[in-house]
């Protein structure tokens, strides 16, 4: 499938291993696949995101927001139920080891050491993402799949994070195909 990618879109998927490693996550997500976009600044998948006007800092910061495993809340309110106050034992600790202490654990990356060096692998729908990208490549008739197939692949997947991300920007599928089949018929004709 990856001899079928444009280089912009191969570039999507190293992006995206760095923006993991970046972020200290074991997997690659589909948000790291969105945050990748922005990064190699595709100028299709750039313009139909302009389009359905997600603004990209907007976009990035809820990128940036998303953390792995369960709702921080949803913890806090379960330890609060027994008496331990979560904003407290994070003041201490941070008192005692410095800021952001909690941060630096193995916990806060989901029981794993985060991965500095060599392959991270991609979860299961990101991969699904990048499958999905090469049937909209074939669903549109186009040869190669490029970022904004990525794209497309992301908006399809109902459930990665970077699908949520966008659909609460008003993304949907049917829309961002449309503008990804003009863009490209017509960067074909000029």
């Amino acid at each position: 499938m990856f001899e079928r990618f444009t280089r912009e879109a191969r570039q999507v998927v190293v992006e995206a291993q760095e923006e993991a490693r970046h972020r200290a996550a074991d997997e690659i997500r589909t948000e790291h696949l969105l945050a990748a976009i922005y990064s190699v600044r595709d100028e299709v998948a750039l313009a139909v995101l302009d389009e359905l006007g997600v603004d990209e800092a907007d976009a990035l910061q809820a990128v940036a927001g998303l953390r792995p495993g369960p709702s921080p809340s949803l913890d806090a309110e379960a330890l609060s139920a027994i008496g331990i106050d979560l904003d407290e034992v994070r003041r201490q600790v941070e008192e005692a080891f410095g800021p952001g202490a909690l941060d630096r654990t193995r916990a806060a990356h989901g029981g794993r050491s985060p991965r500095l060096f060599g392959h991270i692998p991609f979860e299961g729908q990101a991969k699904k993402a990048l499958e999905l990208a090469l049937r909209e490549a074939i669903h549109l008739r186009h040869d190669q799949i490029g970022a904004a197939h990525i794209l497309l692949g992301l908006i399809h997947t109902e459930g990665g994070a970077a699908h949520h991300v966008l659909a609460e920007r008003g993304v949907r599928l049917e829309a961002a195909r449309a503008v990804v089949e003009r863009l490209v018929r017509s960067r074909k004709a000029g």
